[in-house]
């Protein structure tokens, strides 16, 4: 089996301002000295106004961290205020941009076309675009999460044609685990990571084993070493538990702690 570097992704969503992300960064930044999380990617994705303050501070101390945007335009320029593009997020320092996350999907009405444009355009940009789908509590219900993954996901793929693997990344994002302190288990999230790893060889063929697939929703230190044993999850994209650096820290530790004890070995 192919192995993959795994990637843990911090979401702050609408928390800290720019000062705040300033002390937070940099607390994050002394804690990670202080541990070894060499075998994975650690990512922060503050809101758009934070991005160049964390940006500094990630250069400045020559943090390990990338540095991730939680929303970009399909559109690469021209008259579409309020709307940021993918190449000004690269001149920034972002590296890596969510794309599609439900709570984009429920609050501001983005479908799957539209997730599939954005997509393209964040490749355009020369991002790698962070693919978030997931099933309601409804669908869930309904028998239908293989159903909703293969439409979420076919939709983006069937759009990038020709695209390499290793330049996406995909996030299964229960929409009925996020927020409500209810996790996915182990076995819910490696059944769909596996899923989707299925429904990408219809359009990437043997290049789908290099793929990198997430799970999110309702991460914690406690939960995070069980939910990426299974060895189609590649990473966690975490929400609240982002938002403290004790937090975050207590999710990596976890994270490569069941790395170091498996025998699942990172690549790079």
């Amino acid at each position: 089996m192919t192995e993959r570097r795994p990637i843990v992704a911090g979401n702050w969503k609408l928390h800290l301002d720019h000062v705040e992300a300033v002390h937070h960064v940099t607390e994050l930044g002394m804690r990670l000295r202080a541990m070894d999380v060499a075998s994975i990617d650690v990512v922060v994705v503050p809101p758009f106004t934070d991005l160049r303050s964390v940006s500094s501070v990630i250069e400045a101390e020559k943090l390990e961290l990338g540095l991730g945007a939680q929303h970009v335009s399909e559109f690469d320029q021209g008259a579409y205020t309020g709307e940021v593009a993918a190449a000004m997020l690269s001149r920034l320092g972002v590296t890596i941009v969510l794309v599609g996350h439900s709570e984009r999907r429920t609050f501001f009405h983005m479908d799957d076309a539209t997730v599939a444009r954005t997509a393209a355009a964040a490749l355009r940009g020369g991002l790698t675009p962070m693919i978030c789908v997931g099933e309601s509590e409804d669908e869930r219900a309904d028998g239908a999460t293989d159903e909703v993954l293969a439409r979420q996901l076919g939709a983006v793929l069937g759009e990038l044609a020709g695209v390499d693997a290793e330049r996406l990344c995909v996030a299964y994002e229960p929409v009925w685990a996020i927020g409500s302190g209810t996790a996915a288990t182990p076995e819910d999230a490696g059944s769909a990571c596996a899923h989707l790893r299925k429904l990408a060889e219809q359009h990437l063929g043997e290049a789908a084993a290099s793929l990198r697939i997430l799970y999110g929703g309702s991460v914690s230190a406690d939960n995070a070493a069980e939910l990426v044993t299974p060895p189609d999850v590649d990473g966690l994209l975490v929400g609240s538990a982002s938002l403290t650096p004790a937090g975050f820290a207590g999710v990596l530790g976890a994270v490569t702690d069941c790395y170091r004890s498996s025998r699942r070995s990172p690549r790079r």
